[in-house]
């Protein structure tokens, strides 16, 4: 229940909501039946439930006064476009600022995606976070064979693989700081990769922030 609860947590946060401008409220937006704060939740759970977002993308947004702005990167092009769409219906939003890129098409990007994938998840110590276990990521490697790679496993994945022409970004939430340095030795090692940024948050201190 408590990787279960990670997992969860770890997509609250890559989906994170910047409070920035929303607490502060005017006379008139008072007045308002939607407050900032319910816009809030009821975007992250919008952007929880999209169907593209899977463990290669990283989405942050923020909400000022009515207007959202969607960060982080897209391993699918659908992503963008469902994101945006999924804003613009919360009640409360006025205007959305797309600023989700879009990974670029890379064959080289993608080995390297799947064999962080694999090294990560399939490690006897991090294979708790995954959608599935161990058994799970197995078989998400299988089909990636079967039909070229052209996918991403999709489903609660306690860490997200971000990669732009070589250089690794890891995101999410893990149980302990080892989980974390762990996750960065796994993706250190694959080959070919020139960087690897570790901004994985670590349950405890991420609900002290």
């Amino acid at each position: 229940m408590r990787f279960v609860f990670l997992r969860r947590l770890a997509r609250g946060l890559l989906i994170g909501a910047s409070l920035a401008g929303v607490a502060l409220t005017t006379a008139g937006a008072a007045a308002e039946t939607v407050t900032p704060q319910e816009t809030v939740r009821s975007l992250q759970r919008a952007l929880e439930r999209l169907p593209y977002y899977g463990v290669f993308d990283h989405l942050t947004f923020a909400v000022d006064r009515g207007v959202v702005t969607l960060n982080g990167y897209a391993y699918n092009g659908s992503l963008r476009a469902a994101a945006e769409m999924a804003a613009k219906r919360t009640s409360g939003v006025d205007e959305v600022a797309n600023r989700l890129e879009i990974l670029p098409p890379s064959q080289e990007d993608d080995r390297i995606r799947w064999a962080t994938f694999y090294r990560i998840y399939t490690d006897a110590f991090l294979s708790k976070y995954a959608s599935g276990g161990d058994f799970g990521v197995r078989r998400e490697i299988r089909e990636a064979r079967r039909w070229g790679g052209f996918y991403q496993p999709l489903g609660l994945y306690a860490i997200h693989i971000v990669v732009r022409r070589g250089h690794t970004a890891l995101y999410g939430v893990v149980d302990s700081d080892a989980d974390r340095q762990i996750a960065e030795m796994r993706a250190r090692e694959v080959s070919g990769v020139f960087s690897v940024d570790n901004q994985i948050a670590v349950a405890g201190k991420a609900a002290r922030r």
